[in-house]
């Protein structure tokens, strides 16, 4: 009966697993399925792109399936509606290239904000538009961690800027005055000192926008296409998750969860939750950043071959295949990414929280929790349970007797009829004196000179 029972939750543990890969590599497919968009009797296609949200590698996959479809179904034009904070420089530079490269005439629809990276976004484009209260600008690059980047990031990014803005003829001042705030330009109010930001109406005086609409239908009406089929790319589910996993706060937290699920079920009957909880996280990794575009096919292979040769090393004693797989799957994560830097601290923020979630765990939920029972040492061979690590004299305490032979300190006595090994307190006993036990530590015996009454 128990077999029976052990037997179905084995299958049904599977089962979770599974349907878990199921879904995610159903949404990947669904992800990429292409579609064919409807044109109206004159031909005229107009395909527009949410750029939304923070901007990161995740964003530019969606954008380049979105600009490539529009390509494929020979769209007359793409406009991308920007509403976006700014985000990562090298996610923002691939999409720039991603939109000086089109041949499909592109139109940035500021509708709101366009900020430090959505600013970038916005100045590749063909033609600018912005809502009436919408803003470009403040493009300075910042670190990960909130600070000023050094001169040698802040130098290239001031460089991109220029380059945008020369892109379509644009005053490159007010492009560089978005990143650098040394620039004076007070006619927009931005006096030396303060970043510049554009308004709709500041944007238009300057040359950053060639024109104002308040909303897609009035923009795409003074573009000249109000008889134009109308296609609206949306982010796909698989996107949105890649998205969501590759946000530079959320890889550590995958993987810390993917090694402290694997180590647990290392140590546990089975294939259960922990274990589940693990590889689940894993695939999630390796699949947010393929979708992403930063991982290929080689890192996932590299990873699977780390895990086989660790399990070898179960069959295989000697430590030098579990070595070389774990090198492959560390290698794996680097490849993985395109941010060494961010990866090392991600890689090292799981393993210290692994190791500190693993010790607690296992001394103080070991006793109480079953898949912790093959880890956690619950006996104990103390006196209580009947074991004995050496034999002890106690029963001598207190008895007397006669050195045999000199004890300096230690030699021979004869106590109750029984030649016994002894040794004296630190003095001199000579042969034949009559001595007392005064201590016993097992198979120690501790004497001295018995006073002659």
């Amino acid at each position: 009966m128990m077999a029976n029972k052990m037997k179905f939750r084995q299958k049904y543990r599977r089962g979770i697993l599974s349907f878990y890969l199921f879904l995610i590599f159903s949404a990947l497919i669904l992800a990429f399925v292409p579609q064919k968009a409807q044109t109206n009797s004159n031909g005229e296609l107009v395909y527009v792109i949410p750029v939304e949200n923070a901007v990161e590698k995740g964003l530019y996959a969606f954008l380049d399936r979105s600009i490539t479809e529009a390509e494929d179904n020979n769209a007359s034009l793409i406009i991308l509606e920007i509403h976006t904070p700014g985000g990562a420089v090298d996610a923002a530079t691939d999409i720039g290239k991603r939109i000086r490269d089109s041949e499909t005439p592109i139109v940035a629809f500021i509708h709101t904000d366009a900020l430090s990276a959505g600013a970038y976004i916005a100045l590749n484009a063909d033609e600018i538009y912005m809502t009436s209260n919408g803003r470009m600008g403040a493009a300075t690059v910042i670190t990960g961690d909130g600070n000023a980047a050094d001169d040698k990031s802040t130098s290239a990014w001031l460089a991109a800027m220029r380059t945008a803005a020369e892109h379509n003829n644009r005053n490159v001042e007010y492009a560089l005055a978005m990143a650098d705030k040394e620039i004076d330009l007070p006619d927009v109010d931005a006096p030396k000192g303060k970043l510049l930001t554009l308004t709709a109406d500041q944007a238009l005086s300057v040359g950053y926008a060639e024109g104002i609409a308040d909303s897609r239908a009035q923009l795409i009406s003074q573009l000249g296409f109000e008889n134009a089929a109308v296609e609206v790319m949306e982010v796909s589910f698989a996107e949105k998750l890649a998205r969501f996993i590759t946000h530079p706060v959320v890889v550590p937290i995958l993987l810390s969860i993917g090694s402290l699920g694997l180590v647990l079920e290392l140590y546990s009957p089975g294939f259960g939750i922990p274990g589940i909880m693990g590889a689940s996280a894993l695939v999630l990794f390796f699949f947010g950043h393929m979708v992403a575009g930063l991982a290929g096919m080689e890192s996932l292979i590299l990873f699977v071959a780390g895990i086989v040769l660790i399990l070898l090393e179960f069959v295989v004693p000697g430590g030098i295949l579990g070595f070389i797989g774990l090198g492959a799957i560390i290698a794996s994560m680097f490849f993985a990414t395109d941010d060494i830097g961010h990866m090392a601290i991600s890689l090292l923020i799981a393993l210290g929280i692994t190791m500190v979630v693993s010790i607690i765990l296992f001394k103080v939920f070991g006793k109480r929790m079953r898949i912790l029972r093959k880890i956690v040492l619950s006996d104990s061979t103390n006196t209580e349970s009947g074991y004995i690590s050496n034999v002890s004299r106690v029963e001598l305490l207190g008895a007397e007797g006669f050195a045999l032979t000199t004890l300096r300190p230690s030699g021979t006595a004869l106590i109750n009829n029984e030649r016994i090994d002894v040794v004296t307190e630190g003095g001199y006993i000579e042969k034949n004196k009559k001595i007392v036990v005064v201590k016993t530590e097992g198979t120690r015996i501790v004497v001295r000179e018995a006073v002659e009454s």
